[in-house]
């Protein structure tokens, strides 16, 4: 199933996408070390315990990665023509090894493009929670889709 197109979405409309992911060392490590993001509190089990949280957290550009992801497919593949930015990214709560993330979606507001007839574009916002109910991370997204065919 593609994504929706423009005039598929509706300013507050709620999308609870169906897909949840365990978080693993290995994808912390991986994602941590490919950014090459030396930062301990990633990486290293020993100084991460001497840390307010005891253990390693999880690199938050993941999480953030992670959700985005999770959106794609109920919402943007294969008809988004791109995001043109972010404008507001928040982690209210750590992420660590071995929690399960899902993701929601609100379309905030939407209107056509000036300089595309064929597009509109659309302020979502992307929740990630954890298995406790808690809001892990928060972004509202800028993003241009695409109109159906016959609308252009």
């Amino acid at each position: 199933m593609p994504g929706l197109y423009y005039e598929d979405l509706v300013e507050g409309k709620v999308y609870d996408h169906p897909f949840t992911r365990t978080v693993t060392e290995m994808d912390n490590i991986m994602f941590t070390s490919l950014t090459m993001n030396p930062q301990p509190l990633h990486l290293d089990a020993e100084f991460a315990k001497t840390t307010i949280h005891g253990r390693r957290l999880v690199n938050s550009l993941f999480t953030l990665a992670l959700v985005g992801g999770m959106i794609v497919y109920d919402l943007t593949y294969g008809t988004t023509l791109g995001n043109l930015g972010y404008e507001k990214v928040e982690f209210p709560k750590p992420v660590f090894h071995g929690d399960t993330i899902r993701a929601s979606s609100t379309i905030l507001r939407k209107r056509e493009s000036k300089s595309r007839p064929d597009a509109g574009i659309v302020w979502f916002e992307h929740r990630g929670v954890n298995q406790r109910d808690e809001t892990v991370c928060v972004c509202e997204r800028v993003g241009m889709m695409m109109k159906r065919p016959d609308a252009r």
